[in-house]
């Protein structure tokens, strides 16, 4: 495990320098800890700030691009100018990573650094992918992808250098929690945006409320089932204020991507 870690060091430090496309989730904090490691000052972090980030997000990128100590960049992005965004198709994600490679590519060279890497990892390669077609079309550099590191893999070296990324729940962007086919809007992200930040308030970890256009269909770890039933009412009150007419727990429970199950 750690000698995998090693070699993407290796592969880092052999292109010279990289942008890390850095989310402040658990594979791009790692990804950024050996880009700092291997390259230091040669090594930047670039977050997006999007109306699909999630309410504490950017923030919460910033401190870890502190903790890793690597420079970090913001740089604005608004994907509902990508044609083939707000209609919401299969491809949806294609067309809001196109746009956002473009943006860090332009950050990159700004600062004199010619490579792009991403944090997609060797256990996201099933399954619909169109970020990752993105990714390739853009030259970007996947090193977990190339040296084989699985999300476990990803969390456990974590762990293991002290990253407190390391049990950070995974968190997609809020437009993959809307079915394809389903316009999405500013008000449609920022309800789904405020139903999830309500929900980790009562104690949930990982979670997403997928929007049915009126029914909210709420995920979380089967474990956690009792914390919702139990404010079953409250939630359903508030839920209902945010303009949802229907608000449903899935027995299925969290699983990442479901909206591809369809």
């Amino acid at each position: 495990m750690m000698e995998k870690a090693e070699n993407i060091k290796k592969i880092l430090k052999k292109n010279g320098c990289a942008a890390v496309a850095f989310s402040g989730g658990a594979d791009s904090s790692l990804l950024a800890y050996l880009a700092k490691q291997s390259l230091d000052e040669q090594a930047i972090a670039v977050t997006a700030n999007l109306s699909s980030l999630a309410e504490g997000e950017l923030e919460d990128a910033r401190r870890i691009a502190r903790e890793i100590g690597i420079q970090h960049f913001i740089v604005d992005y608004d994907e509902f100018s990508e044609a083939g965004f707000v209609e919401n198709s299969p491809d949806r994600c294609y067309y809001c990573k196109r746009g956002l490679f473009k943006h860090i590519k332009r950050v990159a060279e700004k600062h004199g650094i010619g490579v792009v890497v991403d944090g997609t990892n060797a256990s996201e390669m099933k399954g619909h992918r169109p970020g990752y077609q993105a990714a390739i079309e853009a030259g970007v550099l996947m090193p977990y992808v190339k040296c084989g590191v699985t999300a476990r893999e990803i969390r456990a070296i974590s762990k293991k250098i002290g990253l407190s990324t390391f049990d950070k729940p995974a968190m997609a962007c809020l437009s993959s929690r809307f079915p394809y086919g389903q316009k999405i809007t500013l008000e449609s992200l920022r309800r789904v945006d405020l139903a999830e930040a309500y929900l980790k308030k009562s104690g949930l970890t990982q979670l997403r409320v997928r929007d049915h256009d009126n029914l909210a269909r709420i995920e979380v770890e089967p474990k956690q089932f009792d914390i919702i039933l139990h404010k079953s009412a409250e939630i359903h009150s508030y839920l209902k204020k945010l303009g949802f007419k229907y608000v449903t727990l899935d027995i299925k429970g969290f699983r990442s991507g479901s909206m591809d199950e369809c």
